[in-house]
């Protein structure tokens, strides 16, 4: 008997010990990977590793041009994956498909949701009022300059309207055959570029819809639509290479760190690699450009993470999500990365996010007046065709191949159709 029981004993231990080390790999596939980007998550994936031994987080890194198509395909097909980062204009697409878990009990049990800054959770709903995604980058779009190149050609400080930088950037252009003013944006989402012009010769813009004035009708059928759009054109006809056209994010923050396009729109991400590139001081951020109105609409973005309903383990999921959500993971991934933190102890504890490179934002967040900040419409079901459609009619504009008018006209037609007018 006595035999019997250290038999039986032994091959319970080897029983838990095998089971000790059965490791359990989630997939996480990201969204926007990039040289710079991508380090850091490792980084935080082998820290949560380090603390969790029993798991491991085997990173997918699709190119940066192609994510969106690739996190579609492999949920739609149920391939393989525990965590998904989700960028604000593709989650419309994904929570479509029903294959998204609402984070709601995960996030109303989590102690750090009352330190949440304003917006986190409207963003984390976007969706039909449904958390399909917890943020973990907040975004809007400001100036970026290089004060270093407007000196050189006797320009002091930064431009306020839209019609001084135009002025700032025409002389820049004439100046040198190898200098020009704007850094254009031509391809890979435009979007928010061509509405942060055509905006701000409006007033009225509804803060719950880019494309509604407070009246309910849709902008682009507005005169002053046609006045922003024919600014917009003359902006890059006028003081932008002619190749920007088919420009990039990588097109834009190379042309800004070279100098030929000391002016730029981009969103706090750029400061991650703008930080590796340039030396202290060799660039600044301040506010958007107000338009004819005084106003500017800088759009409210976010990318965040979510769990595909047929993951196996939703709950390890949640535990890597809370872990670089936390303040401090959320700091150093800001911080390195370039978003702007959701925490609102991080802004308080760390000056870096309230002074120097983040000055634009914070004197845009500051000023009520001038800057309202506003939403697209993500949950409408026309929402995923829409950044498309729109990059194509305005690369005809921009060739000459189509007029502002009929242009305008075929925008107000999409969102007619699109049912977003009250």
């Amino acid at each position: 008997m006595k035999k019997v029981f250290l038999v039986f004993l032994f091959v319970l231990i080897v029983m838990t010990v095998f089971a000790s080390d059965k490791v359990i790999t989630l997939n996480l596939i990201e969204a926007f990977s990039s040289p710079w980007r991508t380090p850091t998550l490792k980084k935080l994936v082998g820290m949560f590793e380090e603390q969790n031994p029993g798991i491991k987080i085997n990173i997918i890194s699709p190119p940066y041009e192609t994510a969106y198509q690739k996190i579609n395909l492999m949920v739609s097909t149920e391939q393989p994956l525990d965590i998904i980062e989700i960028g604000d204009w593709d989650l419309s697409t994904l929570a479509g498909m029903r294959k998204l878990v609402d984070l709601a009990p995960y996030i109303d049990a989590w102690p750090e949701k009352s330190n949440f800054v304003d917006g986190v959770m409207k963003a984390a709903k976007t969706y039909h009022g449904i958390a399909y995604v917890m943020p973990h980058g907040l975004f809007a779009k400001t100036l970026f300059y290089r004060p270093d190149i407007l000196k050189k050609y006797g320009l002091s400080g930064y431009p306020k309207t839209m019609q001084q930088m135009y002025d700032y950037a025409r002389k820049l252009t004439l100046s040198s055959d190898k200098q020009y003013g704007f850094d254009f944006r031509g391809k890979g989402y435009p979007t928010s570029f061509i509405d942060a012009v055509v905006t701000s010769f409006f007033d009225d813009i509804d803060p719950e819809n880019m494309y509604l004035t407070k009246e309910g009708k849709i902008i682009f059928s507005d005169p002053r639509a046609k006045e922003g759009l024919e600014f917009y054109v003359k902006l890059y006809k006028d003081t932008a290479p002619r190749d920007s056209i088919n420009w990039g994010w990588d097109e834009q923050v190379n042309s800004f760190v070279s100098g030929i396009t000391p002016l730029l729109f981009q969103d706090p991400d750029t400061t991650g690699m703008l930080n590796s590139m340039l030396k202290p001081g060799q660039y600044r951020t301040a506010p958007l450009p107000v338009g004819k109105g005084g106003k500017a609409y800088p759009s409210f973005g976010f990318v965040g993470w979510g769990i595909p309903t047929y993951s196996k383990h939703k709950d390890l999921a949640w535990k890597f999500i809370k872990f670089v959500d936390s303040p401090k993971n959320n700091a150093f991934w800001c911080k390195a990365y370039g978003a702007l933190p959701i925490m609102k102890s991080i802004y308080k504890e760390d000056k870096y996010f309230s002074s120097g490179v983040f000055e634009g934002w914070v004197e845009m967040f500051n000023d009520k007046v001038h800057y309202q900040f506003t939403q697209y419409p993500l949950s409408n079901k026309y929402w995923g065709k829409w950044n498309g459609y729109q990059e194509k009619t305005m690369q005809q504009v921009l060739l000459g191949k189509l007029s502002i008018d009929q242009c305008l006209k075929e925008w107000t037609d999409f969102w007619k159709k699109a049912g977003i007018a009250k």
